[in-house]
């Protein structure tokens, strides 16, 4: 009896869900699945015609070949034509396989070369993080071992008896057995990659083309580094970005595991002039005050509720233009509202930091706090209520017995160090 080859079934269900979490683009990695549809279990050869992919997919026979082109660019296909001399027709053969693996699984030499030159697998920390454009990489298949066993438990004849290694007895999909979780979280301890994650958030940010980047792809390359390598990437890639100047840049990714700041020629260090401000810091609560005391900019409209709102007389015209003006008047303030609530980083200009030196930190149950509440009412501006127990303020004056006058002439004393600011940069 032969006994069935479990590492290809494996393979093959890598290969698929590698598929789903590349970095291919949707339709590539639709097209790629319907053509799963049609391979067998070890992800073997398929000759689908083009017009039956058509059929499962809904796609147009334009964009199938296209992607097909796409994924076997991108080395998930290896695509081969079958015919006879002389026919006007050819067969195409499509063999799944992986980017910079061979049908085992096995690291190909490029990849081997890399990972001796400080690449690495997936980073140790939550999940599988997967190449740029790439994927999971297929278990690797182990030598299968074998031993004679009589027939029936007797002493007649032998059979050929397979043990089943232990990737093949749990789950396919079970982490425990996955090729690469957990891989290298011998190398650091819990808090160590608690750091090292927290270091790539502040710095995947600061990347200029970072939106249209892979993060998985980018972290796991940040992984792939050494702390050395993570620290002087930091400290240069402000640099670098000044040096590409109006150029193109790469993909986050492409940009840490090619080390390209290391290939940057000696420049002056950098002037810093952006950086993450701390939600209710001073960075970022001069911005957001800076920002209020500008004119809105923001567009709104009625919408049906709104109107059925003014309809059956709940709220005024004026007091739904108020609260609308205080919700979307200024985009800037609510998207870093939404960005606080969301935990993201807040990126801006620290070309405020001299005039913010002088904030202090107001706590949210105090009267003080509850006096900035109300000079926002009163201006209708979105207040902070709610996104942090301890926040900056422009300073008052101790002597003002008035919280409410004392915060007013905080605010135009802060406005004034504003204009007084631009005269000095005009000039």
């Amino acid at each position: 009896m032969i006994e069935p080859d479990h590492g290809a079934t494996s393979r093959a269900w890598s290969w698929r869900h590698a598929v789903a979490k590349s970095g291919l683009p949707p339709i590539t990695r639709l097209v790629l699945h319907t053509l799963g549809l049609k391979m067998d279990a070890t992800g073997g050869s398929c000759y689908p015609p083009v017009s039956e992919l058509v059929e499962l997919s809904g796609l147009d026979k334009k964009t199938i070949l296209k992607h097909l082109d796409v994924a076997e660019q991108a080395g998930w296909i290896e695509v081969t034509q079958h015919g006879f001399r002389g026919q006007k027709w050819k067969r195409n053969e499509y063999i799944a396989r992986w980017p910079g693996r061979d049908l085992a699984g096995h690291a190909a030499a490029g990849s081997v070369a890399n990972a001796q030159a400080g690449g690495g697998d997936a980073p140790p920390f939550e999940g599988e993080v997967l190449p740029e454009g790439g994927g999971a990489a297929p278990p690797p298949c182990a030598e299968k071992v074998v031993e004679m066993a009589p027939e029936g438990g007797g002493n007649g004849s032998t059979k050929v008896v397979e043990q089943l290694h232990q990737d093949k007895i749990l789950p396919a999909n079970s982490p425990n057995n996955s090729p690469t979780a957990g891989a290298g979280r011998g190398e650091f301890s819990r808090e160590e990659l608690r750091k090292i994650d927290l270091a790539f958030k502040r710095w995947y940010p600061t990347w200029p083309n970072y939106d249209k980047s892979s993060d998985t792809a980018a972290r796991k390359a940040w992984f792939g580094l050494t702390a050395d390598q993570r620290a002087a990437c930091i400290e240069k890639t402000p640099a670098y970005v000044q040096w590409i100047g109006k150029g193109t840049f790469t993909f986050a990714a492409v940009f840490l595991r090619d080390r390209a700041w290391e290939k940057m020629p000696e420049v002056a260090p950098a002037v810093q002039t952006h950086a993450t401000a701390k939600v209710c810091g001073k960075l970022w609560m001069g911005r957001r005050l800076e920002t209020l005391l500008c004119e809105p900019t923001g567009q709104f409209v009625f919408t049906a509720f709104d109107n059925r709102r003014l309809a059956s007389g709940a709220i005024s015209r004026e007091a739904l233009v108020w609260e609308k003006r205080r919700e979307h008047g200024w985009p800037l303030v609510s998207r870093m509202r939404d960005l606080a609530r969301r935990n993201e980083p807040f990126v801006t200009s620290v070309d405020l930091l001299p005039l913010v030196a002088s904030f202090e930190r107001v706590e949210s149950s105090s009267a003080l706090f509850a006096a900035w509440k109300r000079l926002h009412e009163r201006r209708g501006w979105m207040f902070v209520d709610g996104l942090r127990d301890w926040n900056y303020f422009p300073p008052i004056d101790p002597d003002q017995p008035d919280l409410d006058a004392a915060v007013e002439a905080a605010l135009e004393h802060f406005q004034t160090s504003l204009s007084e600011g631009r005269t000095h940069d005009a000039a």
